[in-house]
């Protein structure tokens, strides 16, 4: 029997809003870590598919695991408009996956 594998989006179809999106993408860069009021880490990552490129901001844990050149799986991502530029975050319960480099 065949695995149910969740659609992926591509980066050229994201939307303003879209959510509980399956995507998988390659980082390019990583920036520095800011530092919320409350002492979260929050990172902006540039990464890309074969579409298109975008900025996913990644909290905590998940973004000092992140090296450019790693090729990524996200589960539950939804896409919002920050500084006037669509950008990429994980949900409640998403999960981001390396699966190769």
């Amino acid at each position: 029997m065949q695995e149910l594998r969740p659609e992926l989006t591509t980066v050229r179809d994201l939307k303003p809003s879209m959510k509980n999106l399956n995507m998988i993408f390659i980082v390019l860069e990583i920036g520095r870590p800011n530092v919320t009021k409350d002492g979260h880490e929050v990172r902006s990552c540039k990464v890309a598919d074969k579409t298109g490129s975008i900025n996913l901001s990644v909290w905590d844990e998940p973004g000092l695991l992140l090296q450019p050149g790693d090729i990524l799986r996200i589960s539950k991502a939804y896409v919002s408009v920050w500084k006037n530029s669509l950008t990429l975050y994980m949900g409640k319960g998403g999960d981001i996956q390396k699966i190769g480099e």
